[in-house]
């Protein structure tokens, strides 16, 4: 794998919607819910169509070729 960014995380977990804009993946909440609908999310290498699908630390996520990694915030 190439390097994979970390997203850092204030809560203990993050809906994958919002995940996707704090991540800067998407530009808003419409794109993020079509990527997901259109099969185009992984989460820790699996198609998550789950726009509310809960993310932890350690959790990964990729869209169009870039993995970003969920950490929490100490």
């Amino acid at each position: 794998m190439s390097n994979i960014e970390e997203v850092f995380i204030r809560d203990e977990m993050i809906r994958l919607g919002q995940f996707l804009k704090l991540a800067n993946l998407v530009e808003n909440g419409v794109h993020a819910r079509e990527v997901i609908q259109d099969g185009l999310v992984q989460v820790n290498g699996q198609i998550e169509e789950a726009r509310g699908k809960q993310l932890h630390a350690g959790d990964t996520v990729t869209l169009n070729g870039v993995t970003v990694k969920v950490v929490h915030e100490d």
